[in-house]
């Protein structure tokens, strides 16, 4: 199993490699995990040429390695490349048996110039395609939602002989804890907020989270709310600090708003917010999955998203949707209408807040770690059939 070098910080891909590493061998398989070591990396850790470094580790020291390697696997060793971003190295497996997972498209997407909101530079346009010549030489693919399935398709430029559709599991068994319980835990993780619950919003950062779209709503939402003479609910946004887009946004949100900022949270703190939360307010601009979305489900949280592929893919009936923020969009606009859809959805009775969430927490269960691992397994079998089929034209 090829997964990216561990230097690169990478701590979604770190979690999927080891849950797939965990979950095999769990079942009787030998697993493998081969990724590069940080050779030239460990001599420039940190700055403008540590990226540089990583690239010679990745693509002109690991693939000898991975070649010396592989000639001394069995014949019947089935690769698995953890994500389509290892692309460049999957030309070296193309006459074995082998299975690409693919997360998303996003920044090849970018590259191509589909999405407005994330220009590319040049260099990250080489880069891109440099990923995409690679992983078009593979045969098997298995993607995490339709969404992603589907750009693989249009923006991958790959012929398949499989592609399949595997959804994420939790990378931990998220679910509802009770109020005494969940603030206990708060308290003890240093993340005092008070019981009257708030607004939550878990992101990286990234372009597409809309971090900024979700601060300017909640500015609209706390002026409804002062002019109702009500006190609005706090916004806790978990990430990194506040900065460009987001520092402009804040300065929107009125005196009767709070905003906090919550980093470093392990699982069972999040848990415990997503317990905690009034509803999650995750309007991303794009995605290849969604994780926010399951995981708040799970823990009976409300989930306010975007009504676009795969955020209602993963969403279902269960969640609550609005219209993506277009680049062309007036953001205040778009921020006061999400406002209302967002106050509407807050003054639900409580039987029909709590139908729903009981409903999310079902609908969660669906994402599970063990059922994924079982089709990734029963996928691979296949793979490995047809492969044997394919060379010895049976």
């Amino acid at each position: 199993m090829y997964a990216h070098p561990s230097f690169l910080g990478l701590r979604s891909q770190d979690h999927f490699a080891h849950m797939l590493a965990s979950g095999f061998e769990a079942r009787g398989h030998i697993v493998s995990v081969r990724r590069p070591a940080p050779i030239v990396r460990r001599w420039i850790p940190a700055g403008r040429l540590a990226k540089w470094a990583g690239y010679i580790d990745q693509y002109l020291l690991f693939p000898p390695r991975l070649r010396a390697t592989m000639r001394g696997d069995p014949v019947d060793t089935l690769y698995v490349f953890c994500d389509q971003a290892l692309g460049p190295w999957v030309p070296l497996a193309t006459r074995r048996p082998h299975v690409i997972h693919c997360h998303d498209l996003l920044a090849l997407r970018s590259a191509l110039g589909d999405v407005p909101e994330n220009p590319t530079s040049w260099s990250g346009r080489l880069y891109q395609r440099y990923i995409r010549r690679g992983f078009r030489r593979g045969r098997h693919f298995i993607s995490i939602s339709q969404k992603t399935r589907a750009d693989l398709h249009r923006f991958g430029g790959i012929a398949p002989s499989t592609s399949e559709v595997v959804y994420n599991g939790m990378n931990h068994a998220y679910r509802r804890l009770p109020p005494g319980q969940s603030g206990d835990l708060l308290c003890r993780a240093g993340v005092p907020v008070g019981a009257t619950g708030g607004l939550l919003h878990v992101g990286g950062g990234q372009w597409y989270k809309n971090t900024a779209g979700v601060v300017l709503l909640y500015a609209h939402y706390a002026r409804a709310a002062a002019r109702d003479g009500a006190t609005p609910v706090e916004l806790w946004l978990v990430g990194p600090p506040a900065s460009g887009s987001v520092l402009s946004a804040l300065a929107e949100v009125p005196a009767t708003g709070r905003v906090r900022f919550f980093s470093g949270l392990d699982n069972e703190a999040l848990q415990a917010l997503y317990s905690s939360a009034i509803a999650l307010l995750f309007p991303s601009l794009a995605e290849g999955f969604g994780w926010p979305i399951v995981e708040a489900l799970a823990c009976g949280c409300p989930v306010f998203t975007t009504d676009e592929a795969p955020m209602n893919e993963v969403g279902g009936d269960a969640a609550t949707y609005l219209p993506r923020l277009r680049h062309a969009d007036d953001s205040n606009a778009w921020a006061a209408a999400a406002a209302q859809v967002l106050i509407a959805m807050l003054n639900r009775p409580a039987a029909e807040r709590e139908r729903r969430a009981a409903s999310g927490v079902q609908w969660a269960q669906r994402f599970s770690a063990d059922a994924a691992i079982d089709h990734y397994l029963s996928h691979y079998e296949r793979v490995l059939q047809f492969e044997r089929a394919r060379l010895t034209g049976v």
